[in-house]
């Protein structure tokens, strides 16, 4: 009978910190940081951080292959934007704008640019089970999701 009365009292101290858990790990800011991922098979870091006004901004901070050929950094050549396509591949910005919707507990409300295909897709982002970042992008109807590992 004790041992009942002590699970019964422990039990929510239990629930709660367990909540709590889940609510920290699920926390808008939790995105922050440095990412690594692939595209194909090409490696690549990505760093994601806070706007001051709320949102998150990812953008390119290593890219394996960033020299061509003749040596030559690889530019953003197929960015539907003109003025962007002499942006460096190791710097382009992936997304912006990125809100957390925590009624959801995943992060929306923008688009991914995808620079091997010079295209830009609705985005929707949350943790896996296992903790990587999971990023699905979706346009037309058809969908791809990429997974990127948090390295700092």
């Amino acid at each position: 009978m004790k041992r009942l009365i002590l699970v019964m009292a422990f039990l929510p101290l239990f629930c709660l910190t367990a909540l709590a858990q889940s609510t920290l790990n699920n926390s808008a800011d939790n995105i922050v940081g440095t990412y690594a991922g692939m595209q194909g098979s090409d490696r690549f870091r990505a760093k994601i951080v806070k706007l001051t006004n709320g949102t998150y901004r990812a953008q390119v901070v290593w890219l394996e292959h960033d020299r061509d050929d003749k040596g030559n950094k690889i530019l953003d050549t197929k960015n539907p934007d003109k003025k962007l396509r002499n942006t460096p591949a190791d710097r382009i910005v992936l997304f912006t704008g990125l809100k957390y919707n925590a009624k959801k507990q995943r992060w929306d409300d923008t688009k991914i640019y995808d620079p091997q295909r010079g295209i830009r897709a609705k985005l929707v982002v949350w943790f896996t089970a296992d903790g990587r970042l999971a990023l699905k992008g979706s346009l037309l109807g058809i969908s791809e999701t990429v997974y990127w590992n948090k390295i700092q």
